[in-house]
């Protein structure tokens, strides 16, 4: 048997010699090493040896198994330095040839005016809220004043997953959530995508960004909802940007308004951008329906409130001249282009 045994770790290393890769190796641990290898079959044969000729076979036995186990890891990693230098060699850079341009990014210009407007309100003093975008019936219509019979609860303008799911229409659910969640005095944004049946035109689209804006506390009044609305469109659009307020109707806030500025194309001259009138309205606001504050658990006889809420593609549009909604979704590189850092 001792001869055997010299016989299979003499094999063994010389063919270890010969092999040149790590799966060569492999094969010929378990040719030899193996469940079924030579060097387990030849110690199947121990039991027919003599009592004193066993420890000594056994032992011959473990010290080859422990050198051929060790020559094969040596194999491996004198292998694997061998490969490490051959990448080294076919893969080195040449240091001293001009690197090539990358190409830069462009951040969205809607990207960039919700950035801007976002600044404009920290800076006033506005915290932001966000909200989900699937949202119930109950915080996206009924506890914002919403009759039963309006027709913006229609399948016609609103994505519904169920009678009581759906697609926020508008960012103002955040509003609903900010009331029930915090005391006042409150003083929120919140900015989103929001989503309406709409056809999809060079002024519509399915989804849209919207931001809403929400204060409440004792003695809020639409003056301080006008001034800060007009400090806004002055932080934004610039000093010589005037602003007008005109009566409307939105049934979670009375009374309500819209906000119209000067045309950025003709500065009030008139012109086919604000169809010849000068002015171009950015946002709907007014004071928060007492009804919608007593939903929210808000003493309406001690706390008043005023919000607003603007479409951020609309002032995307205005501020860049972009005449089409759908320039901001097709995601055309040579429109993104134009759009510097």
């Amino acid at each position: 048997m001792k001869e055997k045994l010299l016989e299979i770790r003499g094999a063994f290393f010389s063919a270890l010699e010969e092999v040149l890769t790590p799966q060569e190796v492999e094969k010929l641990r378990i040719e030899y090493l193996g469940k079924s290898g030579a060097l387990r079959e030849i110690l199947k044969q121990m039991g027919s040896l003599s009592k004193e000729e066993r420890p000594r076979m056994g032992e011959l036995a473990n010290e080859m198994r422990d050198s051929m186990s060790q020559a094969i890891a040596d194999k491996l990693g004198e292998l694997e330095l061998r490969l490490l230098d051959r990448k080294v060699e076919e893969e080195k850079i040449d240091i001293t040839l001009p690197g090539e341009s990358q190409p830069m990014g462009r951040v969205h210009p809607t990207t960039k005016t919700i950035r801007e407007l976002i600044d404009v309100f920290i800076r006033m003093g506005f915290v932001l809220e966000e909200g989900p975008e699937v949202e119930s019936v109950y915080n996206n219509f009924d506890a914002l004043n919403s009759p039963k019979d309006h027709p913006s609860r229609g399948l016609s303008d609103t994505f519904y997953f169920d009678p009581s799911t759906l697609l926020r229409t508008h960012t103002s659910p955040v509003q609903i959530r900010t009331m029930k969640k915090m005391e006042p005095p409150i003083r929120m944004i919140s900015v989103g995508r929001c989503f309406r049946n709409d056809e999809i035109d060079a002024t519509h689209s399915p989804m849209f960004y919207q931001m809403e804006g929400l204060v409440v506390g004792e003695g809020i009044s639409m003056a301080d909802l006008k001034g800060t609305l007009e400090e806004f469109v002055r932080q934004l659009f610039g000093e010589d940007t005037k602003s007008v307020f005109r009566p409307h109707n939105f049934p979670f806030t009375e009374p309500s308004a819209e906000v119209d500025i000067t045309c950025f194309k003709c500065h009030g001259e008139g012109c086919r951008f604000c169809g010849g009138v000068g002015f171009i309205e950015i946002l709907g606001c007014g004071m928060v329906h007492p009804k919608v504050l007593e939903e929210c658990g808000i003493d309406s006889e001690k706390y008043t409130g005023f919000a607003f809420g603007m479409g951020l593609d609309r002032i995307t549009m205005m501020r860049y001249e972009i005449d089409d909604i759908r320039y901001l979704y097709d995601n055309d590189k040579r429109f993104l282009d134009q759009f510097r850092r």
